[in-house]
């Protein structure tokens, strides 16, 4: 019996221990379809945004299961019922997800001359500072909150269609925001490449899901559902299929530049020698301006220089290109087909974060990035 007990609990171990036997921890990704069930979201002409969510949601679950063998992935809804925004928060974090997804299609107000115009996709980071434009997205996601029996209580008395509400989060840091940043990016470039989706940035907004989630975390607008030309394409298989292979692409691009960002850092700490920083992916290129205002041109090789993001486009801009707002002189660097816009050069996260003040007056999404030997650092 002693005998039988001993192998009983071997085996108990062998189990237990399986996960690190095999090779490591498993790569968890929480994807949240929007809206759901009483809460239809956004409407178009012949079908609404929970149901786009919810199969864009099903066909990046199941790229992800399918391509990544280590992938363990959950979702907040896989049916046409109504989750809390709080409840889809806390389903990611019990979940201890490496990332979080959340899934949208994007409109504007009925009265609006270009409800049937407006078109292109975004990726939302966690918002430190609020603007008018991504505030009133914000707003409108997070209204579900109402839906919600006694919802003042379970949101402490925040009111998502309050101003004033928002300003806590102009007070807040979060410690993911360099990696959510970094997902965000790498996902709108191929929703551009990928789904041929018309490029509206990277943006910052107060989304509540974002607030509360405890890891890397982006919110996807597809595209404008209000515009029937991006609801056909939503609607169709082949326009799903795209759009969960732009965000499954994206994500396996920040995997890789992750796991190449940590294993650099990694082995520069077992070298004889300090090591420079870990290759970052992207190259600044100056543009044919004076020099950039900020930390002067006699700093170290080697020193981290700070820089403000502030626009994408697909070609180089000339000087004068209006799109630029008189801002200058700028830099840009190269990310694939994107060129990234920037401005200063700062020796310092606060003397970069003084100037965003001014920079956010002309681009309410700018934020600031890091740069050493004439790249970025992620």
């Amino acid at each position: 019996m002693r005998l039988t007990k001993v192998i009983k609990i071997l085996f108990l171990l062998i189990f237990a221990l399986a996960p690190s036997i095999a090779g490591g921890k498993d790569f968890v990704v929480v994807i949240d379809p929007g809206h759901g069930g009483k809460d239809a979201g956004a409407l178009g002409n012949k079908t609404n945004e929970k149901t786009v969510n919810l199969e864009v949601a099903k066909r990046l679950s199941k790229l992800l299961t399918s391509n990544m063998s280590d992938a363990k992935v959950y979702m907040t809804r896989d049916n046409d019922t109504f989750v809390p925004l709080q409840g889809r928060a806390d389903f990611a974090n019990r979940k201890h997800a490496d990332i979080f997804i959340s899934i949208h299609a994007n409109s504007v107000d009925a009265k609006s001359p270009m409800r049937t115009k407006v078109n292109g996709a975004a990726v939302y980071t966690l918002g430190l500072k609020r603007s008018d434009t991504n505030l009133s997205v914000a707003m409108r996601e997070n209204a579900v909150m109402k839906l919600e029996p006694d919802y003042s209580t379970t949101y402490q008395g925040f009111d998502p269609s309050s101003a004033e509400s928002y300003i806590i989060f102009e007070m807040m840091q979060h410690k993911n925001l360099d990696q959510s940043i970094a997902l965000a990016e790498q996902v709108q470039n191929q929703l551009v490449r990928t789904a041929g989706r018309k490029n509206n940035g990277v943006r910052q907004a107060p989304f509540w899901v974002l607030v509360r989630t405890s890891m890397p975390a982006i919110l996807v607008e597809l595209d404008f559902i209000c515009n029937p030309t991006m609801e056909k394409f939503m609607a169709s298989s082949s326009g799903q299929d795209k759009l969960a292979r732009a965000i499954y692409n994206g994500v396996e691009k920040y995997r890789k530049s992750s796991s190449s960002t940590s294993s650099k850092k990694k082995n520069s700490k077992t070298a004889e020698k300090a090591l420079p920083a870990p290759e970052p992916e992207e190259q600044i290129t100056s543009s044919p301006r004076s020099e950039t205002k900020g930390t002067s041109s006699n700093a170290p090789a080697d020193a981290v220089v700070y820089k403000i993001q502030f626009l994408t486009a697909t070609k180089p801009l000339n000087n004068k290109d209006k799109r630029l707002k008189g801002l200058s002189p700028v830099d840009y660097y190269k990310d694939g087909n994107i060129l990234k816009y920037t401005f200063g050069n700062f020796g310092s996260m606060s003397e970069a974060n003084s100037e965003l003040k001014q920079v956010k007056k002309l681009f309410p999404d700018a934020f600031v990035i890091k740069t050493r030997d004439g790249k970025r650092i992620k």
